[in-house]
């Protein structure tokens, strides 16, 4: 915990970078070892909406699409790759599929402390620790309880500050569209204002 604050501190303290540098410091080497985790995931084939899927493989275990529960897997995802991380994020069974985002996003700020979860200063700290192998995600969670938030892992990115300016953070996702690599202001199209991002230290293997 005290490394985790001092990071965090050094962080907030660091100067801005020039908008044409890389904005939020060097990938180290555990952030490339999270870069190529997420790439591994095949979030690109896996948790496909539309189609019911084992929230923890990503895997269609029904023969057709359509059908109850067959609709984005954000949450199901998330969830999913935090537990190969061992780190715990509200995941089935404790909470249902649907709307499982609404629910992580209040989980992460009421409770998510218990657990190690952080809440993260911004968009530049978030891409920050994740260059430097943090698992942080970005949430956000529908004012309308009845409708969908969204939910992404951010990963490691050289972008530069006026990238991070313009479109945000890099993440990986699964959604109405699943991303390997993606910036967050695709991902959340129009929710970028409403985002929190979360932090939790990688576990010692």
């Amino acid at each position: 915990m005290i490394r985790w604050l001092a990071l965090t501190a050094l962080l907030v303290l660091a100067a801005p970078a020039r908008a044409d540098e890389p904005c939020c410091g060097p990938i180290t080497a555990q952030g490339q070892k999270l870069a190529t985790f997420l790439d591994g995931t095949g979030v690109d084939h896996l948790w496909m909406s539309g189609w019911h899927v084992d929230w923890q493989t990503g895997k269609a275990d029904r023969g057709e699409p359509g059908g109850g529960a067959a609709h984005t897997h954000c949450s199901g995802f998330v969830a999913a790759i935090a537990q190969r991380e061992d780190i715990y994020i509200l995941r089935p069974p404790d909470h249902p599929q649907q709307l499982l985002a609404n629910a992580q996003m209040r989980w992460l700020t009421l409770s998510g402390a218990q657990t190690g979860w952080l809440l993260v200063a911004g968009e530049q700290e978030a891409q920050s620790l994740a260059n430097r192998g943090f698992f942080v995600v970005a949430s956000y969670e529908n004012p309308d309880p009845h409708k969908p938030g969204h939910i992404a892992i951010v990963r490691p990115s050289l972008k530069s500050a006026a990238d991070l300016a313009a479109d945000g953070p890099e993440i990986t996702q699964a959604g109405g569209h699943n991303y390997i690599s993606t910036t967050l202001k695709n991902g959340f199209r129009g929710r970028r204002a409403h985002v929190l991002f979360f932090g939790h230290e990688m576990p010692v293997p």
